[in-house]
Formats: structure tokens, C-alpha cells, sequence
């Protein structure tokens, strides 16, 4: 039937518009009604002989079916609608095109008649797009959760950005806790920028899109540059920014925004995972280096206490005598320096148990700086503080932090000339914790040496044991903050110290 003007029905001419096929069959499977993309899906699924619409009605739907496989799960979907067991029968099956493999959707439905089923109703639609992405998801998810070192865990995000996103490059971008600015950690394309200017690029969007937790996309001249968070369960990490190829429809830019947001929620946690190896790996390092240290220095006591004693006793006998006495002397002050190193070893080896509790760490510094007067007096050194602008309770153990604190001080002032000054500047971090900077405007630490200040046995300080800053590292760790150095010829050493806020903060 025609409307007036010679036309198919408004109906057929909506169904016929459709991109995906539509027909319907009755309860024996004989085709009623197909739309006009009938006759190409029925060419891909092999059937070629099948007539176009109108003159397919009437014909079996299992002529255009190839397998059995597919014939019993059309007849498996009938049968179910028939006893009214579900209201819908839908599944996935591949479909070899002459260019690619591609992947449908069928969707069937009852004909209903009052209660009774006469007919069903057949939807088919490519849904290859979104497979491909459900798979390079699925993929991603197995590969990062395999990776438990961060260079793994940036090559598999690599492969797998291909693998699911036609792209020329991206760009994983760490937030730094303390000043929030980014530090590019992977990327790849990129080629015509260097690090500073892909950061000068790219920081707005990686802003944006943290501050939205939005996946953001900019049109660009080649292509597109999308964005999305990098936010795991414990706060944000950074932002990943990729550089996809030109995509030609909103749909497919939205089905690349999704993917990518949940290939970087997998990155953020992948990351996170392997941070928290590394810090495992570090703190099993650091125990059984403490064992050792403990055995050790457990053996040399009692021998170095002989050593002083014999030492003392041939100094009484042996007044008269320069060159004995001075020898002797010699003798004592290295058994006083080992035995300054017994000590330390032991406090590393057997640590006393961190009793933590919400406290406000500028009360652990008043303590300190008030306990190291006569210090700050023999160095002649004057010492200028900032205080934060609002308190911040942390979680910390005051006597063990104030030995985190002590301990750089010591470092500072023997470092720093005498008559200078020290520079101490606590402050909210951006992060809503709690951050200080001890600054010393002594000679700078050299550049070979700056990466090692926190090795087990590693000093460049005349008499050290290189035993402090690693304890001070320990502690730090303990209490989930931070401890860095820096060191430049014109501005001095400074050594920052980090520490979480309590929830209530």
C-alpha cells in the first residue's frame, strides 16, 4: 500500500531508513516484513541467493543461515519467547565480511496478539566498534595486572593504546604531591616537543581534566588530543593524554573517551601497585639490612668495650711516653666513633614500635628547635621560620619524628658557615597535608653523590656513619610521608619533609 503521492507508508519508509536490519518471521520462521538493509546482512551472512524485499517474504529465515550453531540458537530464542520464559533473546556472533571480521548484534522480540505470541520480531546491528573496544579493555585490564614494575606497567599501556586506539603518541603526566606541578613520567610520539614543552602544552588540559574528572577532547589540526584523569582510591596520580587519529563521527569520539577513561582508571591502578611494591620491596630491604645491623653491632660491643678498656689502662701505665700517649689517644677516639656507630646501628635494627597519633607536627619542631639553643649559640646561627597559615594534625609519633627532625637539624647547622642562617618554612601542601623546608646555604652536595644521601652506609660528612638519613628515611616511611633533599651551588641544601593530614583535617 501507497499514500497518496505514490510513496511506501511512513512506517516502512522509517524502518527501511534504519542502519541496521529489521525483519519479521512467523511461528514456523517464515519471513512477514523486512527493511530495506535486509538483503545486505543476509549477503554477509553468506546467503547471496536471497531475493531483496518484497520478494523475500514468505521465505524460511533459516535459508539465510549458514551453521547449525546459529539455526538451533534461533530456534533456542523462539522458543523461549513462545513460553514467555524472557522478554528479550540476545547474543553476539561474528560475521566474515570480505574486508574484516566484523561482529553483530541479534536482539529478538515476541509478536504479541492480546496474550498470545504470534510472530517474532529480528533487530541486527554492527556492533564491531564497541567489541573491538570491550576487548582491547579486557586485554588491558589482564596485561596491567600483571605488571608490577612501573616500566612494565607503561610499555603494556603502550601496546594496549595502539592495540584499542588508532593514535600518533601520548603522554602520561605524575602530579607531585608537594607543589602540584606535573612531571611527564612515559611517553611516546611527541617527537617535535621536548619534556618542557609538552608540559607547557598539555598542563591546562591535565588541570582541567582533574579538576572536572572529566575525559576533556581539543580538536587539533591532525587529529584530536583527548585527556583523562588519572585517579586511583587514594587520591589523584596525574593525567594521560593521547593524540588520536581524526575520528568521523561524535559517537566514535565518545566511544574513544570511554575507553580511555577506564584504560586510565587501569594505569592509576596499576601505578599505584607498583609504588606500593617498590615501597614493600624497600621496607623488606631495609629490614633485613636492620637484622644485620642489629647482629653486628651486637658483636662489636662487647669487643670494643675491651678495646677501651686495654686502651685506658696502657694510657695510665704509659704517661711519661708522647708517642704512646698519642697512639692511645688515636685509639680512643676511633673506639668512641665506632662505638657512635654501634649505636646507630642498633636504633636501625631493633626500632622502637611508631605509636602514631593525630598531633600537630610545628609542636614536634618547638620542642626541637628549643632543645638545640646552645647549638644554634656555639655555631653562631640564626634561624628564620615560617609557620603554616592554618594547623594540620598529622598522624605521628612525636619522640621518633622529633629524631627525624633532630637529625637534619644537626646536619644542617654543621653544614651551614658559621653566621649564617637557617631557613625553616612549614605550609598546607597543595594536597591539604603538611610540608617543611630546612635550608642550609653551606657548600652544595655534588651532584654524584645527592642520589645516595639515603643509603645504608653512605657519607660524605667526615666522621658520619651514613646511617642517620637512612633512619630518618625509615621513620618518614613509617609515618606515609616523604623525605627529599635538594642541593644547588647558589641556593643552598634543602631537605623537605612531607606527612599526610588525618581525615578530620
Amino acid at each position: 500500500m501507497s499514500d497518496d503521492r505514490g510513496q511506501p507508508p511512513f512506517a516502512r519508509r522509517l524502518l527501511d531508513s534504519l542502519p541496521f536490519t529489521i525483519w519479521s518471521v512467523d511461528l514456523e520462521g517464515r519471513i512477514t516484513a523486512a527493511n530495506a538493509a535486509w538483503s545486505r546482512f543476509a549477503e554477509d551472512n553468506g546467503a547471496p541467493d536471497i531475493a531483496p524485499e518484497p520478494a523475500v517474504i514468505g521465505c524460511s529465515v533459516f535459508d539465510s543461515v549458514t551453521d547449525d550453531a546459529s539455526k538451533q540458537q534461533i530456534l533456542r530464542a523462539m522458543e523461549a519467547l513462545r513460553d514467555g520464559h524472557v522478554p528479550t533473546v540476545r547474543w553476539e556472533f561474528p560475521c566474515s565480511a570480505p574486508d574484516e571480521e566484523r561482529v553483530f548484534l541479534m536482539q529478538v522480540t515476541a509478536i504479541r496478539d492480546r496474550e498470545e505470541v504470534v510472530g517474532f520480531v529480528f533487530a541486527t546491528v554492527d556492533i564491531t566498534p564497541s567489541h573491538r573496544s570491550r576487548e582491547a579493555l579486557i586485554n588491558t585490564g589482564i596485561a596491567l595486572a600483571e605488571a608490577i614494575a612501573l616500566d612494565r606497567v607503561y610499555e603494556e599501556v603502550a601496546q594496549q593504546l595502539r592495540r584499542a586506539i588508532p593514535s600518533t603518541g601520548f603522554v602520561i603526566a605524575i602530579a607531585d604531591e608537594e607543589s602540584g606541578r606535573f612531571e611527564i613520567a612515559h611517553r611516546q610520539g611527541y617527537a617535535a616537543y621536548t619534556p618542557d614543552e609538552i608540559e607547557l602544552r598539555l598542563t591546562r588540559a591535565w588541570l582541567d581534566a582533574l579538576a572536572t574528572s572529566n575525559v576533556l577532547h581539543e580538536a587539533t589540526p591532525n587529529g584530536l588530543e583527548i585527556t583523562a584523569p588519572l585517579v586511583s582510591a587514594e587520591g589523584v596520580l596525574g593525567a594521560l593524554t593521547l593524540y588520536a587519529e581524526p575520528l568521523e563521527s561524535e559517537s566514535a569520539i565518545e566511544e574513544t573517551e570511554r575507553v580511555l577513561a577506564v584504560i586510565a582508571a587501569q594505569t592509576a591502578v596499576a601505578i599505584e601497585r607498583a609504588w606500593l611494591v617498590r615501597r614493600v620491596e624497600s621496607k623488606r630491604r631495609l629490614e633485613a639490612i636492620g637484622e644485620v645491623a642489629a647482629g653486628v653491632a651486637h658483636e662489636l660491643r662487647n669487643p670494643l668495650f675491651g678495646i677501651s678498656s686495654a686502651a685506658q689502662l696502657l694510657r695510665f701505665r704509659a704517661r711519661e711516653d708522647p708517642v704512646v700517649e698519642k697512639n692511645v689517644g688515636r685509639i680512643l677516639r676511633e673506639v668512641e666513633r665506632l662505638n657512635k656507630m654501634v649505636t646507630s646501628l642498633l636504633e636501625f635494627g631493633r626500632p622502637n614500635a611508631v605509636h602514631l597519633q593525630p598531633a600537630d607536627p610545628e609542636v614536634v619542631w618547638d620542642d626541637i628547635l628549643e632543645g638545640e639553643r646552645a647549638r644554634f649559640e656555639t655555631h653562631r646561627l640564626t634561624i628564620r621560620r615560617t609557620r603554616p597559615d592554618r594547623p594540620v594534625r598529622s598522624m605521628l609519633d612525636p619522640e621518633q619524628l622529633g629524631q627525624v627532625f633532630r637529625n637534619i637539624l644537626v646536619n644542617a647547622c654543621d653544614a651551614a658557615p658559621a653566621g649564617s642562617e637557617l631557613i625553616l618554612v612549614s605550609q598546607v601542601s597543595p594536597i591539604g597535608g603538611w610540608r617543611c623546608r630546612l635550608t642550609n646555604f653551606g657548600p652544595a652536595i655534588p651532584p654524584e653523590v645527592l642520589p645516595h644521601v639515603f643509603e645504608f652506609f653512605y657519607s660524605n660528612k667526615t666522621g658520619g656513619t651514613g646511617i642517620g638519613l637512612a633512619l630518618c628515611q625509615r621513620i618518614m616511611d613509617e609515618h606515609g610521608g616523604t623525605i627529599g633533599i635538594d642541593s644547588q651551588p647558589e641556593a643552598g641544601t634543602t631537605l623537605t619533609l612531607t606527612l599526610p593530614a588525618t581525615a578530620a583535617t
